[in-house]
């Protein structure tokens, strides 16, 4: 994992949860130990030997060193197959990285550099992953969730049924229909157009203000539960709206956004770490002429 990855976002807490002032959440979730209990895993010795180059071995650690690299990930390999690429690969590795040392390739700066840059570049990826590691605690995922559930101010959530015609006149005949007492879903079946909702009885679900067009929205949460609109005209047609319930939306449970709130937790550690260390350090910039540049304070 990349410093360069240690970015500043917002918590939030699955798709509906409001979002938690001042909170900093990088775009990708850290990486972490296997969800899996290690009893469901068979233990790997990373020391077993499963080739020899000219008497060279790799082990499966090794094997475990090159699955992790980005540039092998092969998602829809089957195991197998990816193990023997993988080996295959590595065999390849020992030869080539061995006859660049015989041919001096391994001699210049440049190459220094670059080993130098992967060497920093591997240390501090290991020493965030072991940060991140350390803050995503069962207790302080807990703890996080229920102080930010609290602080989720209350939505209010509708559950409506419409009826979507062409025209206001078949709008004015389907309302007299329903509010004559004709039973709602059996007329939406009948005469809506909207196909998403037709088929149950012109049903959408539990929604909030900001999910529907203005004018359906308006109109559907200045109704009670049980209670029909008039024709509301949109830039899909005409409704004929009747709410099923009125709620406070629900916060999303633990369980739902678990993943999520690790996230949060070691990405803001990770974030932490890396100010810390700048903090505590003096960090000197140069221009082109090898003067010192003013450094703006964070």
């Amino acid at each position: 994992m990349s410093s360069l990855s240690v970015r500043k976002s917002l918590l939030a807490l699955g798709t509906a949860l409001p979002l938690m002032a001042g909170a900093a959440l990088a775009q990708t979730p850290p990486a972490s130990a296997p969800a899996t209990s290690p009893a469901a895993v068979p233990a790997v010795d990373p020391a077993k030997v499963v080739a020899r180059v000219n008497g060279v071995e790799i082990t499966e650690g090794d094997l475990a060193v090159a699955a992790e690299d980005p540039a092998l990930q092969m998602p829809n390999v089957p195991d197998e197959q990816k193990r023997e690429m993988l080996t295959g690969y590595l065999i390849d590795l020992k030869l080539g990285a061995k006859a660049a040392e015989a041919a001096k390739v391994g001699s210049g700066a440049d190459f220094a550099r670059k080993l130098a840059y992967n060497r920093d570049k591997t240390l501090l990826d290991a020493y965030l992953d072991q940060t991140a590691k350390k803050a995503v605690t069962p207790e302080a995922a807990r703890k996080l969730y229920d102080e930010t559930v609290k602080s989720i101010p209350a939505e209010q959530e509708v559950r409506a049924r419409h009826i979507l015609v062409e025209n206001e006149e078949d709008a004015k005949k389907a309302a007299t229909r329903v509010k004559g007492g004709e039973d709602f879903a059996k007329v939406a079946g009948e005469l809506s157009k909207d196909p998403g909702s037709k088929t149950d009885g012109g049903d959408l679900g539990f929604f909030t203000k900001d999910r529907m067009v203005e004018p359906f929205a308006e109109a559907a949460f200045k109704l009670e539960p049980g209670q029909i609109s008039d024709p509301v005209k949109s830039q899909f047609g005409w409704h004929v709206i009747k709410v099923e319930e009125k709620r406070t939306k629900p916060a999303p449970s633990f369980e739902e956004t678990k993943d999520q709130v690790e996230a949060y937790l070691g990405r803001k550690a990770q974030q932490d770490l890396i100010t810390s260390l700048r903090k505590d350090a003096k960090i000197e910039k140069l221009d082109d002429k090898g003067n010192l540049v003013e450094q703006k304070q964070p």
